[in-house]
C-alpha cells in the first residue's frame, strides 16, 4: 500500500488518538490519582490539551493542512516534556527543579521499569504526534 495515502487517510485520527489518550491519561493522573501537576505539567498540558480539539475537528472535516498548526505546538510541547524529562532522571538540570513553584518539578510520581514517568509519557506522544503530522506534510508535497 502506498504510505503518503495511508497517511493522508488515517494520520489525522491517529493524531487525534493520541492527543486524546494523552489528555485522558494527564486528567486520570491529576483527577484520579489526585498528583499535583507541577508547572512545567502544565505546560505540556497549555499545548496538548487544544490539540484534541484541533485534531477533532480537522479529522471530522478532513482538513489535512492541519500540520501548519499543529506542528509549532508539538515541538514545543516535546522540548519541555524532553526538559521536564531531564530534570527528573539527571543532575544537569536538578537545581532548577526546587524553584519550579509549589510543587517540585523532579518528583517521580510514576516510574515504570526505571525509565517510564509523566514527561516521559507527554514526550512519547509529542513526539508521535509530530511525527505523523510531518508525514502528513511530506505526503502533502509530493
Amino acid at each position: 500500500m502506498n504510505w503518503k495515502k495511508t497517511v493522508k487517510e488515517n494520520g489525522l485520527h491517529l493524531s487525534w488518538g493520541i492527543a486524546l489518550v494523552a489528555t485522558l491519561g494527564s486528567l486520570y493522573f491529576s483527577e484520579v490519582m489526585l498528583f499535583a501537576p507541577c508547572k512545567l505539567c502544565w505546560y505540556q498540558r497549555i499545548l496538548m490539551y487544544p490539540l484534541v480539539i484541533i485534531l477533532g475537528i480537522a479529522a471530522a472535516r478532513k482538513e489535512s493542512k492541519m500540520y501548519m498548526y499543529v506542528l509549532p505546538m508539538t515541538i514545543w510541547g516535546a522540548g519541555i516534556s524532553a526538559y521536564h524529562y531531564l530534570m527528573q532522571k539527571t543532575s544537569w538540570f536538578k537545581e532548577a527543579a526546587t524553584t519550579c513553584g509549589p510543587i517540585p518539578c523532579d518528583v517521580d510520581y510514576i516510574d515504570w521499569f526505571g525509565f517510564v514517568t509523566i514527561p516521559f509519557l507527554a514526550l512519547v506522544a509529542f513526539v508521535l504526534i509530530s511525527i505523523l503530522q510531518i508525514l502528513m506534510w511530506r505526503a502533502d508535497r509530493a
